[in-house]
């Protein structure tokens, strides 16, 4: 197992790691803050992927292509948190998973009829589509790089925002106590509408970030959602922190056990044994990795209410 390839690895598993956390930021924050589980939170993740693959079609720019998906996406988010889940901000939560788990049903009815039930093609920019020499004989995608850089300079605004700016001092309080910060005054419908739709043009980002390398296609938010809603348990619900740490840990573990699990069990049991049983393995070790920490704090690594 050579050094290029777990260098190789490692990074895959940064670049996953933090798109992860572009989406779990805003839906711990929501939760949080908000007390809400909301399951469509992935659907807005399809909304600026495909909304993406639509403006890159026409225009050829991949630049204008993230502007307009976090743009629409930040307007749907907004539509979405006044018309449905302002409703549901005062339900149990049965009816919150119930209510947006119909809004996962309808924007995959929309997308099917807006796109078709076939993947969309998100092409990369022509400029990143090549590879970059980091060290002697180790080439690494370019685009990959740029989603690296995009996702730390992202989580480094996110974290000044929340820890150097008023605003971020409401979020943060209504995450440690909702009760007592509109109590203190804090106007909770805006902030909740904030929230809301940071959350939502995060989330679309994210999804315009990973069109190019993964499939664009219906039923795609459903899938990441599970994998960002353990990154949020392992951190800490309504923890901008324990969210980072979280998806970082998530997509290290994800990554490099697809990548060497295979080619570890190789040793014990035939090839096409092997590189079926390594991925599944590597799927499991998330969970397992998230009843671990659960056991040792179950409030999770870094939890906002203390």
């Amino acid at each position: 197992m050579s050094l290029i390839l777990i260098s190789e690895q490692l990074l895959n598993g940064l670049q996953f790691g933090l798109m992860l956390f572009l989406i779990a930021a805003g839906l711990t924050l929501v939760f949080g803050i908000m007390d809400i589980m909301n399951l469509a939170h992935g659907s807005l993740y399809m909304a600026g992927a495909y909304v993406a693959a639509e403006t890159m079609q026409r225009t050829g720019s991949f630049t204008a292509a993230i502007v307009v998906a976090v743009a629409v996406t930040a307007l749907v988010g907004i539509a979405l948190e006044i018309l449905i889940l302002r409703k549901l901000v005062t339900r149990d939560h049965l009816a919150q998973v119930l209510g947006t788990y119909a809004v996962i049903l309808i924007a995959n009815d929309v997308v099917k009829m807006i796109w078709g039930p076939t993947p969309v093609m998100l092409n990369m920019p022509a400029l990143l589509s090549g590879p970059v020499e980091i060290l002697p004989d180790f080439l690494y995608p370019a685009f990959r790089l740029m989603i690296i850089a995009v996702g730390l300079v992202m989580a480094l605004a996110l974290y000044a925002f929340v820890t150097k700016t008023r605003a971020g001092v409401l979020v943060r309080a209504g995450a440690s106590n909702r009760q007592m910060a509109t109590l203190m005054g804090v106007r909770v419908p805006i902030l909740f509408l904030g929230v809301f739709t940071l959350g939502a043009a995060l989330a679309a980002l994210a999804g315009a970030l990973l069109g190019p390398i993964t499939a664009v296609q219906i039923g795609m938010g459903e899938d990441i959602l599970i994998l960002v809603l353990v990154c949020i348990v392992i951190g800490g619900i309504g923890s901008i922190r324990g969210a980072f740490v979280g998806a970082l840990l998530v997509g290290m573990v994800d990554t490099a056990g697809r990548a060497f699990l295979p080619m570890l069990l190789r040793n014990v049991f035939p090839a096409d044994v092997a590189s079926s049983v390594g991925p599944t393995i590597a799927a499991i070790s998330i969970y397992v990795l998230m009843a671990v920490v659960l056991v040792f704090r179950p409030s999770g690594l870094f939890p906002a209410r203390g």
